[in-house]
């Protein structure tokens, strides 16, 4: 397995765009990833885009993606979309991400799973790289009900702190799904410790990347 390493030009920091059809999203599929950039020390410009949710569910992203990533420099931008009902208002989304493109250029995005089972991430997953087309995409899973997890390509490890300290963050940014039959500790930490044993790690979230491109430097260059 080949680790690889983002990096950005000196000075600059690392753009990252996360992209959710629900309030939660971003942090079930991604959340142990923009823990460790903050971590890392890594300088973060990041947006939050979120498609659906109620007032009371947007103030929980808000407090989600100022605890997940509380060093960055963060946009967070909500829209109220019908939840269940984002292929009918396919235009709409597009719109939205091509908003967000006209004045952020990210480095990194993170957004469904084309194969995921929920319609609505599988509409953002279909837009994403018509509109962010030199980018890498990175597609979260979500655990649900529909069994849809398939092979990764791409794994982020965590440190157990890291696991536990994400799962901590999602009780308590998202009180709203605390009576949900799989909002459960053991779910998210088992899934993360399945996926950390698949790249010799402790926990991991993985991804699937689709398409990414090998550039050669020499050393010092």
């Amino acid at each position: 397995m080949l680790p690889l390493q983002l990096a950005t030009a000196p000075g600059r920091p690392l753009s990252v765009l996360a992209v959710g059809a629900h309030p939660d999203d971003i942090e079930i599929g991604a959340g142990g990833t923009l823990l460790g950039l903050t971590e890392s020390n890594i300088e973060v410009k990041a947006h939050y885009v979120i498609m659906t949710g109620s007032p009371e569910r947007q103030l929980e992203a808000q407090s989600a993606a100022r605890a997940f990533l509380p060093t960055a420099d963060l946009t967070v931008r909500l829209y109220d979309m019908p939840e269940g009902r984002l292929p009918a208002n396919w235009s709409q989304v597009k719109d939205a991400l091509e908003e967000v493109a006209t004045s952020f250029v990210p480095d990194l995005v993170l957004a469904p799973q084309p194969e995921d089972a929920h319609q609505d991430h599988r509409t953002i997953a279909e837009i994403v790289p018509t509109v962010f087309r030199d980018q890498l995409f990175l597609a979260y899973e979500i655990p649900k009900w529909d069994g849809d997890f398939g092979r990764a390509s791409v794994y982020a490890p965590m440190s157990a702190d890291i696991a536990r300290r994400k799962v901590e963050l999602l009780h308590k940014c998202f009180p709203s799904q605390h009576g949900r039959d799989w909002w459960e500790e053991e779910i998210f930490l088992g899934l993360a410790r399945l996926r950390g044993m698949e790249c010799r790690a402790g926990y991991a979230e993985a991804f699937r990347c689709a398409k990414s491109m090998i550039l050669f430097a020499a050393a010092g260059g």
